[in-house]
């Protein structure tokens, strides 16, 4: 059996914020792009990686700078897609408290800024925003203490703007990736011991690519999803489930 799926976003307006570098953003990017969309990227860094610089039009943003965000916010009238995916972390080194007040700022912080800024415009193309949480949201992470609660506020985070921005017709619902194959996660993959018992617990037996996810990312955004808000759907070949 064969099944192939596809999506139309012909004439819609995508942005995705943190895409600049080779994950999850940009495989999401890429997906809505091929689907017929218009798509606009942001990150931190002064340019996104090569392969994607003539693909999309880029602007450095960052997201924990709430001037910054509001004023990139002022020049976007109509967006009909709004994916939050700006995320930092530090494996092993997010006890100290700078740091961890840091990585909320980025990752939880930074998407309520985002999606708070471009309400106006979201709110007039009767929108979707979709926030990119984690498997961490619901697993104690010892090496990853800021990274698993910021990834938990933003899945609370979502119900709440769901709620809230129902009345403007806009939809609100998160991706929560399991272990995905990313240049933030290399770090974590050079402990060969550690990426074998994640291969060994998942179901399906690998890592993700950024790819699985954007496929998600997609379906909540079409009208295939028009009755799904507030939810927060788990992309991990199983690992939550064992």
């Amino acid at each position: 059996m064969t099944a192939k799926a596809s999506f139309d976003f012909t004439g819609a307006n995508v942005l995705v914020i943190g895409a600049s570098r080779a994950g999850i953003g940009a495989a999401i990017a890429r997906a809505f792009q091929n689907a017929g969309a218009a798509v606009e990227i942001t990150g931190v860094e002064p340019e996104c990686i090569e392969e994607d610089a003539a693909r999309f039009d880029y602007t450095q943003l960052d997201v924990t700078d709430t001037n910054e965000v509001y004023d990139f916010a002022s020049t976007r009238d109509h967006i009909d897609v709004l994916v939050n995916c700006a995320a930092v972390t530090q494996r092993g080194k997010e006890m100290a408290p700078e740091f961890f007040s840091h990585v909320l700022d980025v990752n939880l912080t930074g998407s309520f800024r985002c999606a708070e800024a471009l309400h106006p415009a979201l709110s007039g193309a009767k929108g979707r925003v979709i926030n990119v949480a984690s498997m961490y949201a619901r697993f104690g992470s010892p090496r990853n203490p800021a990274y698993g609660a910021s990834k938990a506020g933003v899945e609370q985070l979502t119900k709440s703007l769901a709620i809230a921005w129902a009345k403007d017709g806009i939809r609100v619902n998160a991706i929560a990736p399991g272990f995905v194959v990313t240049e933030q996660s290399a770090r974590a993959r050079e402990d060969s011991i550690f990426t074998t018992a994640i291969e060994d617990r998942t179901p399906l037996a690998r890592w993700g690519h950024p790819e699985d996810i954007a496929g998600t990312a997609l379906f909540l955004a079409s009208d295939a999803a028009a009755f799904v808000t507030g939810a927060c759907v788990i992309v991990d070949g199983g690992y939550s489930v064992v």
